[in-house]
């Protein structure tokens, strides 16, 4: 997968995610996105409490799940995020594969908009302090 930012987590899905056929619960695909999309934020250093600080919130307004294949309990899987979007909105992508063969399980989107958290206003430039942010990414691939 590529993209400007990336980081992928490592994990088993636990007893409670499935159902009582031993199968993944689709809604739990969107709670393993937040996971992974909180540490891309982190290793970008604008995680939520940083924009909520900085003065923006980042409603999700678009959201896409392709379930390609199931999961299952105990079965160990890998979650992959990366940045393809940020200039007016803030798009990640999204893959779940099978940590030992890498065989896709799920894949989608989010779409994230900056809202001043001030005036309830939806931004449609991405703000300077995010900008910023990308900027420091680019500089660092392109030396």
């Amino acid at each position: 997968m590529k993209g400007l930012l990336l980081t992928e987590m490592d994990m088993v899905i636990p007893f409670h995610d499935v159902d009582s056929m031993g199968i993944t619960w689709h809604g739990n695909y969107l709670r393993y996105f937040e996971v992974v999309r909180c540490l891309l934020l982190d290793k970008l250093g604008y995680n939520y409490r940083t924009m909520q600080q900085s003065g923006y919130a980042w409603p999700i307004v678009d959201v896409q799940v392709k379930y390609v294949k199931s999961s299952t309990f105990d079965q160990k899987i890998k979650v992959i995020a990366a940045i393809v979007e940020w200039e007016n909105r803030l798009r990640i992508n999204y893959q779940i594969v099978d940590a030992q063969t890498n065989a896709r399980i799920t894949k989608g989107y989010t779409i994230q908009a900056a809202v001043d958290i001030t005036t309830e206003e939806l931004c449609f430039v991405t703000p300077e302090v995010f900008q910023e942010k990308i900027r420091r990414l680019l500089d660092v691939s392109q030396a």
